[in-house]
């Protein structure tokens, strides 16, 4: 086994992590970054082009930017934390521009356009920024459960190391979790190693998480391929079968109009509503999204083709785990979160979506809670804490251990329930406490059982397992319609629950309501 010791732990590889890691080490802290993946080109920035909720400090762009989504997120936004985002992303944009040198294009008055990034070239500057700063790299390298010292505060992690085939543990005086959603291993392009994690090492050490509700996130994609952008189809014209235009299909609020027919029959779309010059701007945007239809040979703007809904879960929902501070520090000591690995509601409420706020987020709570990490590493100092593994499900049985691949078994059992959209899109109550019913029981199993010859998988077959747990429980406390949590059964927006649902526990899954500033 490999040991390390540093100031700060960032877990995570993406937008989020880089921010945290880069503004740890310029707050003076030695700062040690594990990624699943290779930092710079895995998760689902480094894949497509994004849009950034950037707006100049323009009093009047502002009020409009913060408006212009509170309805469509149910009001459980909140300004203030709208406010900081948005002067945090715009510092954070000019500081690409000026540090890092991103080319960002220039409009046809010579003005730059600051509101969009290609998250290719984002993530290589980005990781160029965080070596620079000294920062220690730890690719391929999936962290696999967190430490605490014997006051219950986060003292580090440890993982594996797949290309030394080594354990590895870090010691660290704080650590920001900043591992992403969680899209169930849906195949959507980028997203795979989007599996839930750091929410389940999260728990374990006694946080809480929120907004889990806000979790059926589903994006639009041409059948048979990965790539889910759906903002284009907001050019698109939906049609059934037999050719008939599908009345009341679209990409923000007709998306369950899709996943009806999807049940049924397919669905076809054309991007007919494009002209030239979005055609054009399009194809600049977003190269990829046009691969699999320049490999066959079909125009999507004049022909039609098939689509289907790739979950996205929490990747592009809204819950994740719960921020009590400015600092988006936890519940537990030592322990931050950042990006999609937290919950967006503070910004989103109940509604979010690719990009946009989620990239201003994971630029703003990335910086936050790496400066944060950085003077809570300094206030408990390099002093040795005797520290323990708080590991469960998938890393430690409390039985005897099951076959190899069985992994793959709890994969699959999650899938069923949190794939079909009449179970996860269109929910309804009697449907979700069937699920929820068949989840405790493969939670049970799971906790006795887990844990084959490939730790890194199990521990991801568990992380989903408790995803889809708390995201059903805090489902079904809401008895309502509001953000991306509809309820087939509470088709209406209830004013009595103007409130966010807090949930947690693993062996045991709670809920409670908690007031919405």
């Amino acid at each position: 086994m490999s040991t390390w010791d540093a100031d700060v732990l960032v877990v995570g590889g993406g937008p989020a992590a880089t921010w945290a890691a880069l503004k740890a080490a310029q707050a003076g802290a030695d700062v040690v970054l594990a990624d699943k993946g290779y930092c710079g080109t895995s998760g689902a920035t480094a894949s497509v082009g994004t849009g950034v909720w950037y707006v100049p400090p323009e009093p009047e762009a502002r009020e409009a930017a913060m408006a212009s989504r509170e309805a469509l997120g149910g009001y459980l936004a909140d300004r203030r934390w709208m406010a900081r985002v948005l002067d945090q992303t715009y510092a954070n944009i000019e500081e690409l521009a000026r540090v890092a040198r991103y080319p960002f294009p220039v409009g046809p008055d010579g003005t730059p356009l600051r509101n969009g990034l290609q998250g290719p070239e984002y993530m290589r500057r980005m990781r160029v920024l965080v070596r620079r700063a000294g920062v220690r790299i730890l690719d391929h390298s999936p962290v696999t459960e967190l430490l605490t010292d014997s006051a219950g505060a986060v003292a580090g992690a440890s993982g594996y190391r797949r290309q030394e085939r080594e354990d590895y543990t870090v010691r660290a005086g704080a650590v920001v979790l900043a591992t992403g959603g969680c899209a169930f291993l849906s195949g959507a392009l980028g997203c795979n190693v989007n599996t839930g994690d750091g929410a389940l090492f999260a728990a374990e050490a006694g946080a809480e998480l929120s907004g889990m509700e806000f979790s059926n996130a589903y994006g639009i994609a041409p059948e048979g391929t990965s790539v889910t952008k759906t903002a284009f189809y907001s050019f698109a014209t939906f049609y059934r079968e037999d050719g008939s235009v599908l009345e009341g299909a679209g990409s923000t609020r007709g998306r369950s109009v899709i996943a009806r027919t999807l049940l049924s029959e397919k669905v076809y779309c054309r991007l007919d509503r494009a002209d030239e010059a979005a055609r054009r701007a399009m194809r600049l945007a977003q190269p990829n999204f046009f691969l699999p239809f320049d490999r066959t040979g079909v125009d999507p703007f004049t022909e039609r083709f098939a689509v289907t809904l790739l979950l996205e879960g929490t990747v592009r929902g809204t819950g994740g785990i719960r921020v009590v501070d400015d600092d988006c520090a936890t519940t537990v000591p030592g322990l931050y979160a950042a990006g999609d690995a937290a919950t967006r509601e503070p910004i989103c409420g109940g509604f979010t979506g690719g990009g946009s706020h989620n990239a201003a987020w994971a630029m703003s709570s990335g910086t936050w809670a790496g400066r944060a990490a950085a003077v809570h590493a300094r206030s408990v100092g390099r002093s040795a804490r005797v520290v323990r593994p708080v590991g469960g499900a998938g890393l430690r049985p409390t039985g005897r251990a099951g076959r190899s691949g069985a992994h793959r078994d709890v994969v699959r059992a999650v899938q069923a329930e949190v794939a079909p959209y009449d179970k996860n899109y269109l929910r309804h109550g009697d449907v979700l406490e069937r699920s929820v019913k068949l989840l405790d029981d493969a939670w049970l199993d799971a906790r006795e059982t887990l844990r084959d010859d490939d730790v890194v998988r199990s521990r991801q077959a568990a992380a989903m397992l408790a995803h889809a747990r708390w995201m059903y429980r805090s489902a079904l406390a809401r008895t309502e319609t509001r953000g991306m949590a509809k309820r087939l059964d509470f088709p209406d927006q209830d004013p009595s629950q103007h409130h966010r649902i807090v949930t947690g526990g693993l062996d045991d899954v709670w809920v409670r309501a908690e007031v919405a500033r």
